[in-house]
């Protein structure tokens, strides 16, 4: 994977290890920030460390980013002469800005620049002591998009066409002699495509190794399954065994929005000996905080009893509930716990905590109460298992640690908890007792659920497909917050994480639909209620569909700055009909008829030869005349028949029916390019992923004529690349839940495979060290953006389409 689930359970309670070995470096919430975990197990006095990596740096400034000083630096927007990041580069025609040069709202901003597929250069000067280049420098950087840095005119980064904050580089021996005693330049150039523009860069000392004499545990493997991502180390005469657990199973909605995990371990002798063995875990108050990059803020640090059992609980001290929302953001309300389960939690300094471990193996607890005031007051929330003489014979327990947010959610004016909570009837402590009381019976479910997941995508896809399926299932449930509204109405909102932050947005809700049909349609059905209902109410009047709900976790309305007419309309309207051949009747949709004749009428008057309308794939430039879009337009009112037939009215399904084959075979016609068919009705040469075609082999509706499905399939396969099938012409960029869709249509096993196999190969080999990003290069493996967001349920496709079939026989 490249990165790792390791304690999950929605937008903000999302923590992964974004490397190989687990002990090479901080755990990280989605956005990059650092949410770290230390794990330490000591054996005979000897100290390894099988989580956290490097001993858990701390930085000194040398250079400040934007964060801590508006740095000022010379640039221009026009390319600039050759030798431009030399140091004695002329910048006479350079105009003079402040740190940092972008349009993100959410950092601090010294010079805008904003403009789309356009470029910024900076230069900044400053100088160095000897003293200073001794030091174990690492160059610090937040770029979005594409950025390349130089130091004294050698180039020592180049990120390729993606966008990230807090990035580091540490400085080798080869690039610290690039640098001088006296003046020095670093110099970027940064290219942005579309979107928010962002440049800031600083340069920093590893200032404390805050414990030596550690030896790195050896990973022997891991493996992630749809619940549980299972570790295994050599720690010298012991090995290790770790899994972190998050019980989100689809169909038991208090486990699956409880937000606690199981951290489980075992050890056992392998030399035949006895050996003195204690385990030692820690987080920080950086769990409960948003970007501490610039610093932590006041947090208060505690020590609480319930009911006989210890909890080392953490946030910060103003409490801002549901104040702020936004992409690209952690919590910075609620509290974290961790609790004593098989051993003790102590709280005291980070530093201290963990020295006192490896000296003598030893927890030590300064205080039940603290208030950490900054990043010098950085505390550890400390547990520790001191195990029975460890032998041949394995022992194991657990540990719980888990986040409650006090309010989750707001919906139109209304604030919520999640569904776990039953509306404050159940506690936080409740919540945690009730997984401790149940241990044994929800691992087995875990167990279960992972085994399920792995089987049906073995048995639609072979190995490959049933690993990305398995390794996908908590990056999709996690990106959603269950709860129940004040009417009753079960809701399951999704946050459109790394792209612009929205809540419950259809676009999203359509392309994760495959695994919520398969495995729960009630689910399917919480993400559209609220689009519904908004429609019925009023508060959304315009003739199609909305777009979202706000923006997480504020679920008010729409905040989208442009509609998606045809886009929507037909998601939902196509969702809708599935639902109810599902459900086997119209019930849930009757009453929304109204608002869905209503879409279906919009599809039929617009959907044929669309205009310059917004798209779900917009990031790739929206065209006229479009498709694919026509295509989903299509489908949507052959869904909209299809439920009419199920009310009972006949006529009325017929007319629509009739509608779409008439459009269909006018689509076919309009849009036939030689052996394929065109991206644009008016584009020749041109082509692109048809991926809304796959309702009409799922629906067995002929909507398209001269066997179109099977002909775009025969030509996708001529356009891969190693890490998969481009989305359309224009470039070599693809949407990976779109390649799934598209294989879905696929008439064999093997054509199926050979979607599947460059998707495997990305995932297993791109060096984007994130949640699986959902548009990448499809030459480089690198992301693009969007990465930790619901839509990849759309990998299910193909299990849903065997899954249809096999209800028909």
């Amino acid at each position: 994977m490249p990165a790792v689930p390791i304690l999950l359970n929605d937008p903000y309670f999302s923590i992964w290890s974004p490397y190989n070995r687990l002990n090479e470096g901080p755990t990280r919430h989605w956005t990059g920030a650092d949410k770290p975990l230390t794990g330490l197990l000591r054996v005979d006095g000897v100290t390894y460390q099988f989580m956290g990596g490097d001993n858990r740096r701390l930085y000194e400034t040398i250079v400040p980013m934007a964060d801590e000083e508006k740095w000022s630096g010379q640039y221009t927007r026009r390319q600039p002469a050759d030798g431009w990041e030399q140091l004695d580069f002329n910048t006479k025609d350079w105009a003079s800005g402040r740190a940092a040069f972008g349009t993100d709202m959410r950092r601090p901003i010294g010079t805008y620049w904003d403009e789309e597929n356009s470029d910024l250069y900076v230069r900044r000067t400053f100088d160095l002591t000897a003293a200073d280049i001794k030091k174990e420098l690492v160059l610090k950087y937040s770029h979005d998009d594409g950025m390349e840095l130089y130091i004294n005119g050698t180039r020592v980064v180049n990120t390729g066409n993606k966008r990230a904050h807090g990035e580091m580089l540490i400085l080798n021996n080869e690039n610290k002699a690039l640098l001088h005693v006296g003046k020095n330049v670093i110099a970027s150039h940064c290219h942005n495509q579309t979107g928010r523009a962002y440049t800031d860069f600083g340069l920093y000392a590893q200032s404390v190794r805050p414990f030596g004499g550690v030896i790195t545990a050896k990973q022997k493997n891991v493996d992630v399954l749809a619940t549980n991502t299972y570790y295994n180390f050599t720690c010298g005469p012991i090995d290790l065994d770790l899994v972190f657990t998050a019980p989100m199973l689809i169909n038991d909605y208090d486990l699956l929005s409880t937000p606690i995990n199981y951290i489980s371990y075992q050890v056992h002798a392998t030399d035949g000996r006895n050996h003195r063995v204690e385990l030692y875990l820690a987080t920080t108050q950086e769990m409960g905080q948003d970007n501490v990059d610039k610093g932590l803020v006041p947090s208060t640090v505690t020590l609480v009893n319930h009911n006989g059992v210890n909890y080392a609980k953490s946030g910060t001290v103003k409490q801002p509930i549901l104040a702020r929302k936004g992409d690209g953001v952690c919590i910075d309300w609620g509290y974290v716990y961790l609790s004593d389960d098989n051993g003790r939690i102590g709280l005291a300094p980070y530093l201290k905590s963990v020295g006192h471990f490896i000296s003598n193996g030893k927890l030590t607890h300064q205080s039940d109460s603290i208030v950490a005031k900054d990043a010098s007051e950085l505390m550890a929330l400390a547990y520790i298992h001191d195990f029975e003489p460890v032998g041949s014979q394995t022992q194991s327990a657990y540990t719980m640690i888990g986040y409650d947010e006090i309010e989750d959610i707001e919906y139109l004016y209304h604030r919520y908890k999640a569904y776990w909570a039953h509306e404050g009837k159940v506690t936080i402590f409740d919540a945690f007792n009730k997984l401790r009381t149940q241990y044994k019976e929800i691992m087995a479910k875990c167990q279960q659920q992972d085994k399920v997941i792995y089987d049906d995508g073995m048995k639609s896809g072979g190995v490959k497909y049933a690993e990305i399926l398995s390794g996908s299932y908590r990056h999709v449930i996690a990106a959603h917050k269950l709860f129940k509204d004040n009417e009753g109405n079960l809701l399951f909102f999704s946050k459109e994480n790394n792209s612009n932050g929205s809540v419950n947005t259809v676009d999203l809700t359509y392309p994760s639909a495959p695994l919520f049909l398969i495995y729960n349609p009630e689910l399917e059905k919480a993400m559209m209620t609220s689009i519904f209902n908004y429609s019925k109410s009023g508060r959304w009047n315009k003739p199609f569909t909305a777009h979202d709900m706000g923006t997480y976790p504020i679920a008010n309305g729409q905040t989208y700055g442009g509609d998606m007419p045809l886009e929507e309309c037909g998601n939902m309207l196509i969702l809708a009909a599935q639902l109810c051949m599902l459900d086997g009747n119209t019930q849930y949709v009757d009453k929304y008829w109204k608002i869905i004749k209503q879409w279906a009428d919009y599809l039929v008057d617009n959907g044929q030869d669309p205009s310059d309308q917004l798209c779900t794939d917009d990031f790739a430039g929206h065209w006229a005349h479009n498709c694919n879009l026509s295509a989903k337009a299509i489908m949507g009112i052959m869904g909209y028949a299809k439920m009419a037939r199920m009310k009972g009215l006949v006529q009325e399904a017929k007319q629509y029916e009739d509608q779409a084959h008439k459009m269909g075979i006018q689509w076919e016609k309009d849009a036939k390019d030689g052996d394929h068919y065109r991206l644009a009705f008016d584009r020749p040469d041109t082509w692109s992923q048809k991926y809304n075609m796959v309702w009409d082999k799922l629906w067995k509706t002929n909507i398209f004529p001269n066997n179109a499905i099977q002909t775009e399939v025969k030509y996708y396969l001529t356009k891969q690349n190693k890490f998969g099938l481009p989305l359309d012409c224009r470039k070599d960029y693809t949407k990976s839940d779109w390649i799934m869709w598209s294989a879905a249509m696929a008439k064999n096993q093997k054509d199926f495979e050979a979607f599947v196999n460059p998707l495997y190969t990305y995932i297993n080999e791109t060096d984007s060290r994130v949640p699986i990003c959902d548009w990448h290069d499809t030459k480089t493996g690198l992301k693009q953006a969007m990465i930790a967001r619901s839509v990849i349920g759309g990998y299910w496709m193909r299990v849903f389409a065997d899954k249809m079939e096999k209800t028909r026989k």
